[in-house]
């Protein structure tokens, strides 16, 4: 059985200068966008991943406490030229990829087990009483 080869260090390398960019972009704050503008410096950018060719990379982004990721997500994806724009001009790739960005559920899905965890703890507890 042959395991899945995960992403290279030339990706994860540029994946990260990426998402150092899409975040030093929100932070500047220059959005045609009034939902960008009012709540750019709320939103996270966790990782940004990016395909084998470089071409297309994806931003996985949540907003402080997950809070109005209904209509964050479409108009961060809406400027997502802009930032592609943005990223150009500050970065020496041959190509600059196209940016998709994604609810970041891994929050989730972390209090999701801590929960489970929780409970396994509380009925081990509950069978030694």
């Amino acid at each position: 059985m042959q395991r899945s080869k995960g992403p290279s260090q030339r990706q994860l390398r540029v994946g990260e200068q990426i998402r150092h960019m899409i975040v030093e972009t929100l932070q500047r704050g220059h959005f045609q966008d009034e939902v960008l503008m009012d709540h750019a410096s709320s939103v996270t950018v966790s990782e940004v991943r990016i395909s084998p060719d470089l071409k297309n990379a994806t931003a996985y982004v949540i907003t402080l406490g997950g809070k109005d990721m209904d209509i964050v997500l479409p108009a961060l994806n809406e400027a997502a030229y802009y930032f592609q724009k943005e990223i150009n001009h500050s970065s020496n790739l041959k190509f600059t990829p196209r940016i998709n960005f994604r609810y970041d559920d891994s929050f989730d899905e972390a209090q999701r087990i801590e929960q489970l965890l929780d409970k396994i703890q509380d009925d081990v507890q509950k069978d030694e009483d």
